[in-house]
């Protein structure tokens, strides 16, 4: 089936995205050394960087209840990745256009 080589290919392009960090790089480099991805052709640089600063905040977020100090704020991690949802699918759209977050997320 066609299925699990297309769900491998398009988590192959998520974990070339999101953990090589190359939006993250966008922030420190000028606008025409941008390498050609397909969303740095279709989203306003102002909108990536937008984006990226959201989810490092979502990431510091986690990261705070996760390695905070506390037993009782970890035990509050599940719901914090439960609330990233509907941040995802609520929050952003209203402050990103839904064109932009399709290209962002690589949904062409």
């Amino acid at each position: 089936d066609s299925f699990p080589a297309a769900q491998s290919r398009a988590w192959k392009q998520w974990y070339q995205r999101r953990v090589r960090g190359e939006r993250f790089v966008l922030i420190f480099t000028e606008q025409t050394l941008y390498p050609p991805f397909h969303y740095v052709r279709k989203v306003p640089q102002k909108i990536i960087h937008c984006f990226t600063l959201l989810q490092l905040l979502q990431l510091g977020a986690l990261c705070l209840v996760s390695f905070g100090g506390s037993a009782y704020l970890k035990m509050f991690f599940p719901f914090v990745i439960i609330l990233l949802m509907p941040i995802r699918e609520k929050v952003l759209p209203t402050l990103i256009s839904e064109r932009h977050l399709s290209a962002l997320d690589g949904e062409h």
